[in-house]
Parts: structure tokens; sequence; C-alpha cells
């Protein structure tokens, strides 16, 4: 699924959105430049999912917890500055209760991380960002066909923000 966000708003939006429609337990790797808007999806996502305070980028603490109103926890993890994905053994992530991963620059942690059931690909275009999402598991394909025909994701999708949702191969 591609789609076109051209500015924080719809960035906003569509991290709400895909709160409003993730699967039960989800891992997410989130890629992109510096500034693409990585942490503003996750930010948004966290905070439609009820977490309330300060969401901190976890750019130098490398993974931030948050306590979910249904059970379990969210995990928001930034490998920015891990060189190989041995070093994640020391986030003692296997003893988690997640139910749903945001991981920011997840190709340092390769085979130290869950397989994707989403993963979303950020990128400047023009003043704005081309999001492509890409369904990584069977969950994730029917993630990505609940964005697309659940209502409360119409106005996202299909106009009030802006956004052209095309058809992609994946």
């Amino acid at each position: 699924m591609q789609l076109h966000l051209r500015d924080v708003a719809d960035t906003d939006a569509l991290g709400r959105a895909l709160a409003a429609t993730q699967p039960e337990h989800a891992v997410v790797y989130l890629h992109g430049d510096l500034g693409a808007g990585k942490s503003t999806i996750a930010r948004a996502w966290l905070r439609a999912l009820g977490i309330a305070g300060a969401i901190r980028s976890p750019t130098y603490t490398l993974v931030e917890q948050y306590p979910l109103a249904l059970g379990g926890l969210a995990i928001h993890l930034d490998l920015y500055r891990v060189a190989a994905a041995a070093e994640l053994e020391f986030l003692a992530l296997d003893d988690a209760d997640a139910r749903l991963w945001l991981v920011e620059w997840p190709e340092r942690g390769a085979g130290g991380l869950p397989e994707a059931d989403l993963s979303i690909d950020l990128e400047w275009a023009g003043e704005g960002r081309d999001a492509l999402l890409t369904g990584g598991s069977a969950s994730g394909r029917a993630w990505l066909t609940r964005l697309t025909g659940m209502a409360a994701c119409e106005p996202f999708l299909h106009g009030d923000h802006r956004n052209t949702l095309q058809p992609s191969d994946n």
C-alpha cells in the first residue's frame, strides 16, 4: 500500500489508523532516513493506544516500554546506535510481554528481532513523505486489508487528510 503524507498531521493520522486496525500482537519495522517520520508515527500510534505523558524517542535508551490498557506492553525500539544484533541480548526483550513492537532501524538488529508483520518504509517526497506499507505475514496482510476497508479509516485513506491510496504489488 502506497500513501503520500503531505505533512505531520497526515503522519499522525496514519499512526492513529494503524493503531485502530492493528492485530492483538504485532511487530512493525519502521524504515527511513533520519527525520523521515518514524518516531512521529510511533508517537501518534502510542497516543492512540492510550499512552499518556511523555513518549520519548528511544534514540539513547534504545528501548522504551509502555503498559497498555488492554494488558501487555508496547515496546518502542530505536536501533540506530546498535552495531550488531548480539547487542540486543542486553535489552532483555525475550522476557517482555509485548503486544506491539515498533522497531526503528530494524536492519541493525537483523537476526535478533521477531519477524515483521508490517514494514513501513518512509522517504522524503518534496515537502511531504511517501509511505510504503508491506505485510510481512498473513496477519500483516490481513491488517492492510482492514486498514483499507475499515469505516474508521475511510476519511484518512480517501481524502479528508489529502492522501491518495495507490495499489502496490505488496
